[in-house]
């Protein structure tokens, strides 16, 4: 039987021990190196998007917030105030995650209906429940289906919200399949925003695609600024400008004297009506002209003043400082096929 000679094991004790620390230090970093090599923190973001879910908190919130943690995802909560509620701790969790909570009126009705002293219940009473649940004041409000007017909008801004609409539409509440979705989603441009909502399996399947195609144009998901509208970086801070080409335009010329650049959407669209929203690049002030299609008529306006020709048919909308987007719902008195046509947008 062999013998260890004088020294021998405290040395071999202490080269063990020395070996067990080394051994820790590499397994924390590979730890860290694994924490910090996320798709979401390597991202190069030269724009943010508002990536936003209407009509919760649900029974399906819980499911909804893993998959955008799973996915590095900050998303903006549009709220019913009955639903916080009925499940404040959903709510709770909202905040929890990371997210924004925000104002989607107490039971989601159809407000232009009401009068000023209705709205201004039902949105207090949807802020002090959301703020009781959270402790988060809500600084954002999204009318129920897209409808507001004027009266709806200063009450909103009476209460310390900024109205915020949206420039895509997923479909995912008409029953859009995950390829659908996905595929509007791809719409997207930095500062734009996206209606989603609470509670639908195929928009939770579609979130990891929409995060690829976002990380592919080194677009991120940030916060909607209270005081644009828009989207910006999660901290505030505006983004950066992009380095990379545009994409080409499906709306007037580029910025050049003195133009600037009207995109057209239709994010919604009902039996008798649909709303259409107009978000202009290249100028902070702006004239953009809109023609429609008699018989259809412009019932309401958001975020800009409108003057009409008299045919009644040509409305042109100046900026009045609430953002770059503005938008309006349309009647179709019997014409449901038309859509408003953007005729030019001149800066200044």
């Amino acid at each position: 039987m062999s013998r260890l000679s004088p020294g021998t094991a405290p040395r071999s004790r202490r080269l063990r021990a020395a070996l067990a620390v080394l051994t820790t230090a590499v397994a924390m970093c590979g730890v860290v190196l694994a924490a910090t090599s996320t798709p979401s923190s390597a991202a190069t973001c030269n724009g943010y998007v508002g990536l936003t879910f209407d009509d919760g908190p649900t029974g399906n919130t819980s499911a909804l917030l893993n998959v955008l943690r799973n996915n590095g995802v900050r998303a903006t909560m549009f709220n019913v105030g009955q639903n916080v509620q009925n499940n404040r701790s959903a709510a709770q969790a909202q905040v929890a995650a990371g997210m924004w909570v925000a104002n989607h009126s107490w039971n989601h009705a159809h407000m232009t209906s009401m009068s000023q002293s209705q709205m201004q219940s039902d949105l207090s009473q949807t802020s002090s429940a959301i703020q009781s649940a959270t402790g988060v004041r809500p600084q954002l409000f999204r009318p129920p289906y897209g409808e507001t007017n004027s009266t709806l909008q200063s009450v909103a801004s009476s209460l310390g919200m900024r109205q915020v609409i949206w420039d895509v539409d997923s479909q995912d509440w008409n029953g859009a399949s995950v390829g659908q979705i996905v595929s509007n989603a791809s719409r997207l441009q930095a500062g734009q925003v996206i209606l989603m909502h609470d509670g639908i399996q195929n928009t939770r399947d579609a979130i990891p695609q929409i995060v690829a195609n976002l990380t592919s144009r080194n677009l991120c998901p940030g916060m909607i600024s209270p005081s644009t509208g828009r989207a910006v970086a999660p901290d505030g801070s505006t983004p950066p400008p992009s380095t990379g080409t545009p994409p080409p335009s499906t709306g007037t010329p580029p910025p050049g004297n003195g133009s600037c650049t009207a995109t057209a959407t239709t994010p919604n669209v009902w039996g008798d009506r649909y709303n259409t929203s107009v978000t202009v690049s290249g100028a902070s002030t702006w004239t953009v002209v809109v023609a429609i299609t008699a018989p259809q008529r412009v019932s309401t306006i958001w975020n800009g003043n409108a003057t009409w020709d008299s045919s009644g048919t040509v409305m042109t909308m100046r900026s009045n400082g609430s953002g770059n987007t503005f938008g309006f719902t349309t009647m179709t008195n019997g014409n449901s096929s038309a859509r408003p046509q953007i005729r030019s947008c001149t800066a200044g």
